[in-house]
């Protein structure tokens, strides 16, 4: 039911997400060099390896690293807009259609990051896809305390169902989990 939830709102949304996405673009190009997407390697369900795609925010050549751990000041204007309003995430509808990603479950995390790989693979997270929002992104939480976010993640598991799900995107639309912090 879930895979079936995210497949048909993806559809559902398309248009939409194409129209921000272009119009996101023009203004991305504008305010400073580089490509458009910003593709990254992110471990998902079973901790298979794929290429996780974003509006890019930072500027071009920016270490591939969780945004946490990089200098806020490379984030460009448009960008802190982006991020802002979750408008990054748009591209990841793509994901959601290939079957990497769903539009409620953990957040996707990088390879190197050892210590959350540990935690939620002993609790069992990999066993779903990763999402676009979840329970640790309404709740502020992000990827620089890796066990909290762990754990709070796990929670989703014994939660997950539709009605759980809509509430999730509603939250995140609305803006919750948004803040001066950058999240990932």
């Amino acid at each position: 039911m879930k895979r079936f939830f995210d497949v048909l709102f993806a559809l559902l949304i398309a248009p939409l997400a194409i129209f921000l996405v272009l119009v996101s673009a023009v203004l991305i190009r504008l305010s400073s060099p580089g490509p458009v997407i910003f593709r990254q390697t992110r471990v998902g369900r079973n901790q298979k390896l794929f290429t996780c795609l974003k509006l890019r925010t930072m500027r071009a050549g920016t270490p591939d690293l969780a945004s946490h751990m990089t200098n806020s000041g490379l984030i460009t204007p448009i960008g802190r807009v982006l991020r802002r309003y979750k408008l990054d995430e748009i591209p990841q509808v793509w994901n959601i259609v290939r079957g990497d990603m769903s539009f409620v479950g953990p957040r996707p995390c990088l390879p190197s990051q050892n210590e959350l790989i540990e935690a939620r693979h002993a609790l069992g997270v990999y066993n779903i896809r990763p999402g676009i929002t979840g329970i640790s992104q309404v709740s502020g939480v992000d990827m620089s305390r890796p066990l909290l976010l762990a754990k709070l993640d796990a929670t989703y598991l014994t939660s997950m169902n539709l009605k759980h799900d809509i509430k999730l995107i509603l939250a995140t639309a609305f803006g919750a989990g948004r803040g001066d912090r950058v999240v990932t």
